[in-house]
């Protein structure tokens, strides 16, 4: 979606002013060292070993199921990094929480290059991740994208990387399709607790400029034979695709689908058509994954931020067709406040955010999703982070819950895969999810009011998120 906070950070400093220049000078005869003597590309720093098992693998009990529940991605800076009392601090909460499932990709959004050279790994922020997650208590969730830039056009070396948006997603040659399932066969075989792959993000680097329309022959060709290194490595691996942007528009546009469409606008059926193409010619699939945006293209919300995720709702449902309801169905990302071009979102109060965050996630459940990720903008540093499941880790008295966590958490372990709703009697301008136990309730308004929900008589505040206990 182009606004993803795609910059990885790129390689950090590790050496500080401490070791000194004699420090620094060995450094200097290392990176020499580990040079090709034919003046090829630095490989200081990294290993052959990249397949061999890291840290402490959390315990897998029995086949991985397809669905993981609610969660958050991990971006460019979280809770791995920072004060370690914050971070502990984050570890616990989602710990208590039940361990949340989290995403981390492969490279870029804190993770860095991972092969920078052929048969050479360089996994350590990796590393570190996966130990936060595991440490958690969560269910990790691996999306392999990006490629190292010797797959694709670039050079390689360890500080050769382009961290440029524009180089980190552009896809992999097709001559170089099996070396990258290749690499997803290695993070396997590191991570073997990690059972749940998504095959690349939103079809990056994949559009025919020729015939202005999305790539999925090329993307499926990538991600059939991901499947299959996966799948060699560990039938029980969970494998999903095709993660693509459900993009929506003004119903007048051009290519505006004439049959799925809504108050919300209607959508491109370019990405239709590569939906349709994957499904059709993937080698197998255990879940199907998409994201997208409740608003359009140009950042319109239609008729309103809280009519407009019904488009969840819509697109939920019009994939679950096209597989026949046989495979999970999963939110790799989704949006419902249009953000800057920073990826910023200071328009809006959390309790606005919430109560829109939470139609969301009401819409999407409705559509039949059973798993869904927040992206989760932290910030380095500071205390504002708008939008953000806690506060920065970068000192002592960071990692503090915010609302949006709260909700997640919440939402995650009252509506588990396997759910079964039920129909809840409620005015229009609220918007409800309910089971036998329990019940969501989101006041759209900008303004107290009070209704019957359930039978019962309800006051609730502008914006309002409200849990009811049915239970009794």
């Amino acid at each position: 979606m182009g606004r993803h906070g795609w910059n990885s950070g790129a390689r950090r400093w590790r050496l500080t002013a401490l070791l000194g220049v004699g420090a620094a000078a060995l450094a200097l005869v290392v990176t020499l060292l580990n040079t090709l003597p034919d003046g090829g590309a630095s490989t200081a720093g990294t290993s052959r070993e990249g397949d061999k098992v890291h840290g402490t693998p959390a315990p897998v009990n029995g086949a991985a199921e397809p669905e993981v529940g609610w969660g958050f991605t991990h971006t460019q800076f979280s809770a791995d990094e920072g004060s370690s009392a914050a971070s502990e601090r984050v570890e616990r909460r989602i710990a208590d929480s039940g361990g949340l499932p989290q995403i981390q990709h492969l490279m870029g959004w804190g993770a860095d290059n991972p092969e920078p050279v052929e048969g050479r790994y360089d996994f350590e922020a990796m590393d570190r991740r996966i130990d936060f997650v595991r440490a958690s208590g969560g269910t990790p969730v691996v999306t392999l994208c990006c490629a190292p830039d010797w797959m694709k056009g670039g050079e390689a070396g360890v500080d050769n990387t382009d961290w440029s948006q524009a180089a980190l997603e552009t896809a992999p040659d097709p001559e170089h399709f099996d070396d990258f399932a290749a690499l997803a066969a290695t993070v396997a075989k590191r991570y073997p607790d990690v059972r749940h792959f998504i095959v690349w993000n939103e079809f990056k680097g994949f559009w025919n400029d020729a015939e202005a329309r999305w790539d999925h022959e090329g993307y499926t060709d990538l991600y059939n034979r991901v499947y299959r290194a996966l799948k060699k490595v560990n039938p029980q691996i969970q494998v999903g695709g095709p993660y693509l942007v459900m993009d929506s528009l003004d119903p007048r546009e051009t290519h505006a689908s004439p049959t799925l469409k809504g108050a919300w606008g209607a959508m491109d059926r370019r990405v239709l058509d590569a939906f349709s193409y994957w499904n059709e010619h993937k080698a197998g699939a255990d879940f199907v994954v998409v994201d997208g945006s409740s608003y359009t293209r140009h950042d319109e919300l239609l008729p309103d931020e809280f009519a407009a995720t019904d488009k969840f709702t819509a697109v939920g449902e019009w994939v679950r067709r096209q597989t026949g309801g046989e495979l999970p169905l999963w939110w790799a990302e989704y949006y419902v406040e249009p953000a800057d071009g920073d990826d910023n979102r200071h328009g809006w109060s959390e309790t606005r955010r919430a109560a829109v965050h939470a139609a969301g996630l009401i819409a999407m459940a409705r559509g039949g999703a059973t798993s869904g990720f927040y992206w989760n903008p932290e910030a380095e540093k500071g205390t504002d982070c708008p939008g953000c499941l806690w506060t920065p880790t970068d000192r002592a008295e960071g990692g503090r819950e915010l609302p949006l966590y709260g909700l997640l958490s919440r939402f995650a372990a009252a509506f588990p895969p396997g759910t079964e709703y039920r129909d809840l009697s409620a005015p229009d301008h609220l918007r409800v999810l309910a089971t036998d136990r329990t019940a969501l309730v989101v006041n759209t308004l900008d303004r107290s009011t009070t209704a019957t929900v359930d039978g019962k008589r309800v006051k609730l505040q502008a914006y309002e998120v409200r849990w009811l206990d049915r239970a009794t």
